[in-house]
C-alpha cells in the first residue's frame, strides 16, 4: 500500500526542548560542563583500568565495560543536543536517526546487564571469597562479556526494523533534541500498536528482570556480611558494595520514571519530560566515575597518583 522508500528520504528536524528555545544557550553551559565531566572521568577510569595490573580483576573488568557503555549513550545524544542548542533545530537523516536511536537503547539495556554482571562479582566476591578465582575465570567473564552484549542488541534491534517499516507521511519535525523509538514512531501515518507495545513490554521486562535478580543478590550478600565474625570484616565489605548500590540507585530510578512517564504520565509536562530525559542521558555517565573514584580505596589512590605524583 506505500512505497516505503518515498517516506524515508526526507530529513527529520530536532527541534529541542519544546518552551524553553529562548533559553537553550544559557541550558547549554551545564550540559556542556556534565558531558566534559563525563567524557574526561570515563576516560580517565578507562586508561587506570588499562594501565594499572593491580585493577587487573573482574569488578574493573565490568567497570570498563560500564565506563565504555555511558561514553556510547552520552556521545550518542548530547554533542547533537548541544549543536541544537547553539545553533536551532538541526535536520538529521533517517538512517542517523535510526542509528541514533538504536545506540540509545542498545547502551540503555546494556547498562543494565553490567550492573548486574557486577552484582554476580559482588555476591561471588562476598559469599564465596575463596572460591572468587576459580569462579570468575576469564573464560567465565568472556561468556558473561558476550552474552549481555548478544541479549541487548537482540532485545533492541526489532524496534529498528520497526521504525523502518513505518511510512512517514505527515510531519518530519521531532519536537526533542534526539531521537528515540516512540517519539519517531508516533510521527507515522500507521497504526503503531506493535512499536508501544514491544518498546515498552519487553525493553522494562528485561530491564525489571535484572533488577530482581540484583535485589536477590544483594539480600544473599547483606545476609552473609551480617554472619561475618568482625565488625572491621562487615564494613569492608559493605564498603565494596557502596559505590555499586550508589550507582544502581542512579541508574534505574531516573530510567523507571522516564519510562512510565513516557508511557502513562499523560499529565507531565512535554517540556519537563523532555528536559528530564536529556539529564539521564548525560548525568549517570558524569556521576558514575565520581562515585567509583571517591568510593572505591583501590581507584581513589591511583587517581591521586595520576593527578597529583610530585605530592605522592
Amino acid at each position: 500500500m506505500y512505497n516505503l522508500s518515498s517516506y524515508h528520504t526526507e530529513d527529520f528536524t530536532l527541534l529541542g526542548i519544546p518552551g524553553l528555545e529562548q533559553y537553550h544557550a544559557w541550558i547549554s553551559i551545564p550540559f556542556c560542563f556534565i558531558y566534559l565531566v563525563a567524557i574526561v572521568g570515563n576516560s580517565i577510569l578507562l586508561y587506570l583500568i588499562a594501565v594499572e595490573r593491580s585493577l587487573h580483576a573482574p569488578m574493573f573488568f565490568f567497570l570498563s565495560m560500564l565506563a565504555m557503555t555511558d561514553l556510547i549513550l552520552s556521545t550518542t545524544c548530547v554533542p547533537k543536543t548541544l549543536t541544537i542548542f547553539w545553533l536551532g533545530p538541526q535536520k538529521i537523516s533517517f538512517p542517523g536517526c535510526l542509528t541514533q536511536l538504536f545506540f540509545l537503547h542498545y547502551s540503555f539495556v546494556l547498562d543494565s546487564a553490567i550492573l548486574l554482571a557486577m552484582a554476580f562479582d559482588r555476591y561471588v566476591a562476598i559469599c564465596f571469597p575463596l572460591r572468587y578465582n576459580t569462579i570468575l575465570t576469564p573464560k567465565l567473564i568472556i561468556k558473561i562479556v558476550v552474552g549481555i552484549s548478544f541479549r541487548s542488541f537482540c532485545v533492541f534491534v526489532p524496534c529498528v526494523f520497526l521504525v523502518n517499516r513505518l511510512p512517514f507521511c505527515r510531519t518530519h519535525i521531532i519536537p526533542h533534541t534526539y531521537c528515540e523509538h516512540i517519539g519517531v514512531a508516533r510521527l507515522a501515518c500507521a497504526d503503531i500498536s506493535i512499536n508501544i507495545w514491544y518498546g515498552f513490554c519487553v525493553p522494562i521486562m528485561t530491564v525489571i528482570s535484572d533488577v530482581v535478580i540484583i535485589a536477590v543478590s544483594y539480600i544473599l550478600i547483606l545476609c552473609a556480611v551480617f554472619r561475618l565474625p568482625s565488625r572491621d570484616a562487615r564494613q569492608k565489605a559493605l564498603g565494596t558494595c557502596g559505590s555499586h548500590v550508589c550507582v544502581i540507585l542512579m541508574f534505574y530510578i531516573p530510567a523507571f520514571f522516564s519510562i512510565l512517564a513516557h508511557r502513562f504520565g499523560h499529565n507531565v509536562p512535554r517540556t519537563f519530560h523532555i528536559l528530564f530525559a536529556n539529564l539521564y542521558v548525560v548525568i549517570p555517565p558524569a556521576l558514575n566515575p565520581i562515585v567509583y573514584g571517591v568510593k572505591t580505596k583501590q581507584i581513589r589512590d591511583k587517581v591521586i597518583l595520576l593527578l597529583f605524583p610530585q605530592g605522592c
